[in-house]
């Protein structure tokens, strides 16, 4: 009996060493499989999810994409794991975007005070938003053209402060006072508004709306759509785009990533085939549809 309770099978100690490939200690072995359960705190080592000890990065991006406009759904996530407030996402060609900053452009301060009540950490933009108007003047003093840096999907600090007033019904006069100080100051600046591209028409807009294919596989293709902030957007086949901001003939950046161009070839007034080149690849897709 007592050589039994000792005694580590081999099933057993397969399993252990698979968690010790992942980094984790594993107390109270020696004690036999009974005190390894009891010690690990799971009776089934199969049930282990698939990303642990790394948080599922759908939940990562569930909590990025619900704090633009569903707080019901982030407390659901967020309440029972606090640490989650501090969730950060790559939507891709590194525009990477926080919780916090999520609700801060679409200007659900009720989101973003929510997030910051349960650890969240507040950037620029959240303050502009928020109508924080002295720590706005602080920073642009303390580190003069500050003001020029783009958040999220390249919005301007300008943008985050003009989203502040979005929930100005649900806010008091004081709130509302400061956002349009905030707006002011940032006004005054001369440059907080973000670059300025080529328009880009509604008439010029249709010609480069589509798909193009880059291989010949299902998800080898993207998609030339129209976003929710009326530009240009790409993006994978169903999946969310990214902003097209003009700055040449048939030429584009990337939602505020400045390595990032896309080009579109012209045959007969017509696009066939769009070119995009990074810094570490250049891809042609042909246009499909």
């Amino acid at each position: 009996m007592e050589k039994s309770m000792n005694t580590v099978d081999r099933r057993t100690a397969l399993k252990s060493c698979s968690l010790a490939f992942l980094g984790l200690s594993i107390p109270g072995l020696a004690r036999g499989h009974h005190g390894f359960y009891r010690k690990a705190g799971v009776s089934d080592l199969q049930s282990i999810p698939e990303h642990f000890p790394h948080i599922d990065p759908e939940i990562i991006a569930e909590v990025v994409g619900k704090s633009h406009f569903d707080l019901d759904r982030v407390k659901e996530l967020v309440d029972p794991r606090p640490e989650l407030s501090r969730s950060v996402w790559e939507w891709r060609f590194g525009d990477v975007e926080s919780a916090i900053g999520a609700a801060s452009h679409v200007g659900r301060r009720d989101i973003a005070l929510y997030l910051i009540g349960k650890g969240a950490r507040p950037t620029l933009f959240t303050f502009a938003m928020l109508g924080s108007h002295q720590v706005i003047r602080a920073a642009v003093e303390s580190v003069p053209g500050i003001q020029r840096h783009k958040g999220p999907h390249g919005i301007s600090l300008l943008d985050h402060a003009y989203a502040g007033e979005r929930m100005k019904e649900i806010m008091t006069p004081e709130e509302i006072r400061d956002v349009k100080r905030t707006i002011e100051y940032l006004e005054s600046l001369g440059d907080a508004g973000g670059e300025t591209y080529i328009d880009v028409s509604p008439e010029e807009q249709q010609k480069y709306l589509g798909t193009y294919k880059y291989g010949e596989g299902e998800q080898e293709e993207f998609s030339i759509d129209i976003n929710m902030r009326k530009l240009l957007s790409l993006g994978p086949i169903g999946g969310f785009g990214g902003a097209l901001y003009k700055i040449g003939d048939n030429r584009f950046t990337y939602n505020g990533a400045p390595s990032v161009t896309i080009s579109f070839e012209i045959q007969d007034d017509t696009v066939r085939s769009l070119t995009l080149t990074d810094p570490d690849m250049t891809l042609v897709a042909r246009k499909d549809s």
